[in-house]
């Protein structure tokens, strides 16, 4: 089989913390860890009232959970603490762009220091041995290039959270640094990580255009479009947390090597407008819905941007196994199934298992 496949072996009995691991992408991973056989610790804020990943398939079944926040550094070095975690995913963060123009310091406090709190504790601990930050494509300064921004090109960002993730890249890099290569302690393998536009079942975050779909239909709605022109680098979550997996086992086995920024993006090809996404969607989703576009004033978003992932291809072994017909496939057929009413948690682990056996 060509691509990755998750090493069971390598994850079976390991013990891994995820922080944000309420959230969509961190629901997503720890449910893959857990079918892997990890021993799975969760930190992170409950997750909402209203509808949740975390909730409809029971993610919290399979793990220990600690809510609380992330800009807590004692709180965070104490979960650290308790549960010597060996590998660590750290995916806790104010996650919406256009959110972060309304709480730009929360948004900035969360991400920047939240990251900052992590890897302090961290740097106490005497169990771990990996650690991956995730970003995001937006971290990069971006010049509405038409090619893939690569690993080495400036950060920098138009907004907070763009920008707060351009400041995380940066601190991961300092701590590596100043701390985690064995110069001023136990070495310890930091790489980041930066993904895409990623979709999926289960995701019911505001300003994202595949909740904002499927809530219009469930409303039977007209679909209101801020950008229908917008290009972005789609994939399926189940993409970059492949990728993330297959570097922390790199980084377990050779961290002098691995342990950098790393991009997990599509295609270029499939980089997409979101009237493309929309579109598709229509004629795969059973029944008729309707867009228009918004006219209402919205504050500045990119509106081309695209990640170059072939230092991942060529050194992690890494590569997309889904197209973009597939994704919005397996996501329809996930929705279908919510709408069913069916076990969620069985239909994450199926659509893994569907992923695993690609290629």
């Amino acid at each position: 089989m060509e691509g990755l496949v998750v090493n069971v072996d390598f994850w079976r009995g390991k013990r891994v913390l995820v922080t944000g691991h309420s959230g969509f992408k961190g629901s997503w991973l720890s449910l893959w860890l857990q079918k892997s056989g990890a021993v799975v610790a969760g930190y992170a804020l409950p997750p909402p009232s209203v509808e949740s990943l975390y909730e409809l398939a029971s993610v919290g079944g399979g793990m220990q959970s600690t809510f609380a926040d992330i800009r807590n550094l004692e709180s965070v070095k104490g979960v650290i603490k308790r549960f010597e975690p060996e590998v660590v995913f750290h995916l806790a963060a104010q996650p919406i762009v256009r959110l972060s123009y309304d709480i730009p310091v929360e948004t900035i406090e969360t991400n920047v220091m939240g990251s900052t709190n992590l890897l302090e504790a961290v740097r106490s601990s005497k169990s771990c041995r990996v650690v991956v930050v995730i970003t995001s494509d937006k971290c990069y300064e971006n010049k509405e290039w038409m090619w893939g921004y690569r690993e080495g090109e400036a950060m920098g960002g138009h907004d907070p959270y763009s920008g707060s993730k351009g400041c995380v890249e940066l601190i991961t890099s300092a701590y590596r640094r100043s701390f985690f290569e064995g110069g001023n302690g136990r070495p310890i393998a930091v790489a980041t990580a930066r993904a895409g536009n990623v979709i999926g079942g289960g995701d019911f975050a505001m300003y994202r255009i595949i909740p904002d779909i499927m809530a219009a239909i469930r409303r039977r709605e007209t679909l209101k479009i801020r950008s229908p022109n917008a290009i972005r680098p789609w994939q399926h979550v189940l993409e970059p947390l492949s990728g993330y997996l297959l570097l922390a086992e790199k980084l377990w086995e050779n961290p002098k090597e691995y342990a950098e920024g790393w991009n997990f993006g599509p295609s270029l090809d499939e980089a997409k407008t979101v009237r493309w996404i929309v579109e598709k969607l229509r004629e795969l989703w059973a029944e008729e819905f309707s867009w228009e576009l918004d006219t209402q004033a919205a504050p500045h978003e990119a509106h081309f941007l695209t990640l170059d992932s072939s230092k991942a291809r060529m050194k992690l072994g890494w590569k997309p196994r889904w197209n973009l017909e597939t994704t919005l496939k397996v996501i329809v057929e996930w929705n279908e199934a919510y709408a069913r009413n069916e076990p969620l948690r069985d239909v994450v682990m199926q659509q893994i298992t569907q992923y695993e056996a690609s290629s």
